[in-house]
């Protein structure tokens, strides 16, 4: 677990790594540090920098809010971590026996989210699949070295079918009907984790502020008498691809091919999985999702990914996203047209979009 605070001055360049969105409001324009009306503070959390930004309050006041956070977000990062000792790891070492066993309560929202939010997918997002990730490599800090897991090896978990549909909890006990499930919060835990710190900061009285986590991020309120801007990661390398100003209460998640991967004989294999194929989702780089929940964006960012670009408008539908940004191989952009006004592309020359229906 990391608990250590990082220096509030940092380069921009050092923003740009720190994840897909990129906070570019312009007080952050020429410095990372406090801005006039703004406290900011940066920790690490859940593997990534945090950085929170607030509003309107003073140094006292922000200070105790970021530290209340900090709490929260390193007890999840603890407790939800897929392979590293803690409540979740020790749920997959008990769930091959398939009879009951107690977990913490901490757990238990997680796992009722997590399937709600599979279903709602069409099991695109599957956090059950964690021994699959494993096989690929990708359930390490370390990314993996060497070829690819086996065609053989990887159809005989896709055989198993593993879903969350296959976990049953009663209060506290938990069991599976399938020795092949295992969890891997990975990609929602972060987002219910922002959103738990947000909800702590509007119960401090706060109600202007930032939480970007590794550059996926919630914003409430505003930048005194101006939206929220920020900006998404060009998936085709360093630099902005477009700025957004944020709506009063919003959530942006972005999942791409970028962000884990390894290369082997000349063929790079990504960390988002299809639970259907087994193998890493091809044709999108990257997928960013507009909503008010940080939970749904997140994992309705790994979904739409998967679901690639004839099925992404459906999915998002089916899961009830409000907005949606997907960046295929070839540059191409596919949009929801409520997007339009408030999305500025900062490349030239400039790239295709294609608009489509609504979401409502």
């Amino acid at each position: 677990m990391l608990k250590s605070f990082v220096s509030a001055k940092c380069s921009a360049t050092q923003l740009t790594r720190s994840g897909l969105l990129i906070l570019i409001s312009l007080s952050l324009l020429s410095s990372c540090g406090r801005s006039p009306g703004v406290y900011y503070e940066q920790f690490l959390g859940f593997g990534t920098l945090i950085e929170v930004k607030i509003w309107g309050v003073d140094e006292k006041t922000g200070r105790q809010a970021v530290a209340a956070i900090t709490d929260d977000i390193n007890y999840m990062h603890q407790t939800w971590h897929a392979w590293k000792p803690g409540s979740l790891s020790r749920i997959n070492q008990l769930l091959p026996t398939e009879e009951f066993f107690s977990i913490g309560p901490s757990v238990i929202p997680l796992i009722r989210r997590g399937s709600e939010l599979a279903e709602l997918s069409g099991n695109r997002f599957n956090p059950a699949i964690g021994q699959l990730i494993k096989l690929w490599g990708f359930a390490s800090d370390e990314l993996p070295k060497g070829p690819p897991p086996s065609a053989t090896a990887i159809q005989e978990l896709l055989d198993q079918k593993p879903g969350m549909q296959d976990l049953i909890l009663d209060g506290v006990q938990l069991k599976t009907s399938n020795p092949a499930v295992r969890l891997d919060f990975g990609g929602f835990a972060k987002g219910y984790a922002v959103d738990i710190a947000i909800e702590h900061l509007k119960e401090l009285g706060i109600t202007n502020a930032i939480v970007n986590a590794g550059g996926d991020l919630r914003a409430i309120g505003k930048h005194g008498e101006r939206a929220w801007r920020v900006g998404i990661r060009n998936p085709s390398g360093e630099g902005v691809l477009a700025s957004v100003d944020t709506l009063v209460d919003e959530s942006i998640f972005t999942s791409g091919d970028y962000e884990r991967y390894y290369e082997y004989q000349g063929k790079r294999y990504h960390h988002i999985i299809d639970p259907h194929s087994g193998y890493p989702a091809r044709g999108v780089t990257s997928v960013t999702v507009f909503d008010s929940q940080a939970d749904r964006a997140d994992a309705a960012a790994t979904a739409l990914f998967v679901a690639g670009v004839d099925e992404w408008y459906q999915v998002a539908k089916a899961m009830g996203v409000n907005g949606v940004m997907l960046v295929t191989a070839d540059g191409t952009i596919h949009m929801t047209p409520n997007l339009k006004d408030r999305v500025y592309f900062d490349i030239k020359p400039a790239p295709k979009i294609i608009y489509s229906e609504p979401l409502e």
